[in-house]
């Protein structure tokens, strides 16, 4: 026994020797790849308003796309150098697990299977989209809740959360429907719009992006119901812990950074402070001043800066892809701080 606890000891020893970064900590054989290609491949739906969706010049926007961003910028200090891939819900998975990506950032519910190392064996980042299942209707269909959709056919895409979440709630009130199963949101949208379903169902978000392209969106309405919980989270392999740990506190820094009052516009200013008044020992270290938080995760001592100049902070990404003042018009509801009575929480930086 005492010679393979030596033999156990010496190959983590060398494990971590080989994982050294550049910045004196530990790093992944992830991060040592991105690094060395310069560039990283973020997983997204790409055909999403609000979220991730590609413009006709080819530029990216959205929620998941600016995770996406502050992530290259923490890691590789630029938040250009990202090459997206659309990927389907049938694909996202395989994508990820198979390393043709290596972040998928693509509106993915948190379950106890995917992040089972029996299931999908994906490692989860904090949410950063607190949704729920809903169903969309015309307004012309006169259809006012879920019981009046028994008996009728409804789009779905399949492979999804929502696919079994349906599925489950139509049983409960015990109505019986068609689902009509399709493997791409486009094809499922198509079919909505051409009549072949008197309803589509999917997160509501996604049904609130999804109408702003609509030829006539003042025609469709959302029902009351909210079918499930869908916490929305960007996801890596869960193979690679010191990766999964870089991604998971570059979300909770953008967090963080909100609850701080920290913005784009006056980051450079709080960095100033910062370095002036060698009392401020918490801003000092959330900012790289001192202590050792980007050395423990194989980044650099201002990852948390870099992160937020690239996009702002949690607050300022949510208002300009899907709040308010955006297309979607989505209040903060559960997303607010904690503060204010939502969920956005950051553990403490320490």
């Amino acid at each position: 026994m005492r010679k393979l606890l030596s033999a156990a000891s010496l190959l983590a020893a060398l494990a971590l020797v080989g994982c050294a970064s550049e910045e004196g900590g530990l790093q992944s054989q992830k991060l040592a790849t991105l690094k060395g290609r310069g560039k990283l491949i973020c997983g997204v739906d790409g055909k999403l308003p609000g979220f991730s969706f590609v413009a006709p010049d080819g530029q990216y926007s959205g929620l998941d796309v600016d995770v996406c961003k502050a992530v290259a910028a923490a890691t590789l200090g630029d938040p250009t150098k990202v090459d997206y891939r659309d990927l389907n819900s049938s694909e996202r998975f395989a994508a990820l697990a198979s390393g043709e990506v290596d972040l998928l950032s693509r509106n993915t519910t948190v379950t106890l299977s995917r992040d089972a190392a029996g299931g999908n064996g994906l490692s989860f980042a904090p949410p950063v989209f607190y949704d729920g299942q809903g169903v969309m209707v015309p307004v012309a269909s006169g259809i006012k809740g879920l019981k009046d959709l028994a008996g009728k056919p409804i789009c779905v895409e399949t492979g999804t959360t929502t696919e079994l979440n349906l599925a489950d709630r139509m049983r409960e009130i015990n109505a019986a429907y068609t689902p009509l199963k399709f493997q791409t949101g486009d094809q499922t949208y198509a079919a909505y719009l051409q009549g072949r379903c008197v309803a589509v169902t999917s997160d509501r978000s996604q049904l609130a992006g999804k109408r702003t392209n609509f030829p006539d969106p003042a025609a469709h309405t959302l029902l009351p119901e909210v079918l499930s919980k869908e916490p929305l989270a960007p996801a890596t392999v869960n193979a690679d812990p010191a990766w999964s740990d870089a991604v998971r506190w570059t979300v909770y820094a953008l967090m963080q950074a909100e609850e701080l009052g920290i913005t784009q516009a006056n980051i450079d200013a709080k960095l100033a402070e910062a370095k002036a008044k060698t009392n401020l020992a918490d801003l000092r270290r959330f900012l790289g001043v001192e202590g050792e938080f980007g050395k423990q995760l194989g980044l650099a001592p201002d990852f948390v800066v870099k992160a937020v100049k690239a996009v702002g902070n949690y607050g300022e990404i949510f208002e300009r892809n899907v709040g308010t003042g955006s297309k979607l018009k989505l209040e903060r509801g559960l997303n607010r701080q904690w503060q204010q009575g939502g969920l956005i929480y950051s553990p403490p930086f320490r």
